[in-house]
């Protein structure tokens, strides 16, 4: 029989600091639903490592999603593809005239309802029957992956949803393939992330964006 003193016990110490962590999470929770706590807003989900996501500085999202309403005009549609914080910021701004749909792994985001569309880059065009080709006047753009495979596929998903314009966003290293599969060129603009990435990040288009 094993003893008490085999069983791995938590110190005292261990132990408070977990519960008062409980504490603040459900603390947290419950503000979130007393305050008809808002969905959208940036970190309403918080990013997944494991996803390999990796959120924007807000000021980063707020610009491209600036852009994108800009670049898909009045009443336009906009496909955010794995951009998932460039979508909950085009969510804050629903005083305006455009619709977005996103595109994303995460079935976390199944909260923004018919707006949210499974997809898995592996299958570029395993896409809902109703998602009509060419039905998006800007896609916007973050493969997971830093690899020529991703964004190859990720690029047959672009070219479907697109009428024709294109906002991607990857990074400084994979601008010879995004050119190759895509067309686009590389931006002035230099979008930054929530946390310190190491690779540099860059914008690419294929318009005339307001990103020079």
């Amino acid at each position: 029989k094993m003893d008490d003193d085999d069983i791995p016990q938590l110190s005292s110490h261990t132990l408070a600091a977990l519960q008062e962590f409980y504490l603040e999470q459900q603390q947290r929770e419950g503000m979130r639903t007393s305050q008809g706590f808002n969905q959208y807003s940036i970190g309403s989900i918080e990013e997944d490592w494991q996803l390999s996501q990796f959120w924007y500085s807000d000021e980063t999202a707020a610009h491209l999603a600036n852009e994108a309403v800009v670049a898909a005009g009045k009443g336009g549609r906009i496909a955010c593809v794995s951009a998932p914080s460039v979508y909950q910021k085009l969510k804050e701004r629903d005083d305006e005239d455009f619709s977005v749909c996103i595109l994303e792994y995460d079935r976390r985001f199944s909260v923004y309802g018919e707006e949210f569309i499974f997809y898995d880059y592996n299958h570029p065009l395993n896409l809902p029957e109703n998602l009509l080709p060419h039905s998006f006047d800007i896609v916007i753009a973050d493969p997971p992956y830093l690899s020529e495979e991703c964004l190859q596929k990720t690029a047959e998903t672009i070219k479907y949803l697109t009428k024709g314009k294109i906002l991607l966003c990857t990074g400084a290293i994979m601008e010879e393939h995004a050119a190759k599969h895509l067309g686009v060129k590389i931006c002035k603009f230099i979008p930054k992330h929530s946390r310190n990435l190491a690779n540099e990040f860059r914008c690419y288009v294929n318009y005339a964006s307001g990103l020079d």
